[in-house]
């Protein structure tokens, strides 16, 4: 018996669009979309704040050196908010099961992410409200096995009574080596039909 089901953000929950957010970034800060492109996804930076290395100030403060000029918070929000749209229809199935079990969601991210995921996705809440993590609270990132069973504990959920709903094929097999139950996520119709085979809507 199921009581509860995890899900990832992007992909899943909500379209991201990579080049939005460092194009939009870029026009904040006055720099080019190339040098923002690596300052997030070949610098290490993001990396290291997705493990819980580097707290949302000292990695805000590790993309503006490496910038030469100062990120903000709300700048980077706002870039993060502009590329992330939520699925309308994968929410309304999520919210017909949340009035049935405990839904949360757990993304691959820095604590900055958690602290602003209410503004990047205004209409995941009050759904997700106390129940939405990042990776680096737990000082690791999926596929590790720890990330899953340490997020658990915050709503008390055993793994075995847990599903796992994520995009990327390894980081579903790390849920399932944790001991929790694993759909990789393609479409709606193949996320419906994994949950109907737990009697779920």
């Amino acid at each position: 018996m199921l009581r509860c089901i995890l899900f990832d953000l992007d992909e899943v929950l909500a379209d991201y669009d990579r080049a939005v957010r460092v194009g939009h970034l870029a026009d904040a800060i006055g720099s080019t979309p190339e040098q923002v492109r690596a300052a997030i996804h070949a610098s290490g930076i993001e990396d290291a704040a997705d493990r819980g290395a580097l707290t949302p100030e000292a990695y805000l403060d590790a993309l503006s050196a490496f910038l030469g000029r100062k990120v903000s918070a709300d700048a980077w929000t706002a870039a993060r908010r502009t590329a992330t749209h939520v699925r309308p229809d994968v929410r309304d199935l999520v919210a017909r099961i949340g009035a049935r079990m405990d839904v949360a969601l757990l993304t691959n991210n820095g604590v900055l992410m958690a602290r602003q995921l209410r503004r990047i996705a205004p209409s995941l809440f009050p759904l997700f409200e106390g129940r939405a993590f990042a990776s680096a609270e737990f000082g690791a990132i999926k596929p590790d096995s720890r990330v899953y069973l340490a997020c658990l504990d915050r709503p008390g959920v055993p793994a075995d009574a847990t599903l796992f709903v994520d995009d990327n094929e390894a980081h579903v097999q790390g849920a399932l080596r944790a001991g929790l139950h694993g759909h990789h996520y393609r479409d709606l119709a193949g996320l419906s039909a994994a949950l109907a085979t737990f009697g779920l809507p």
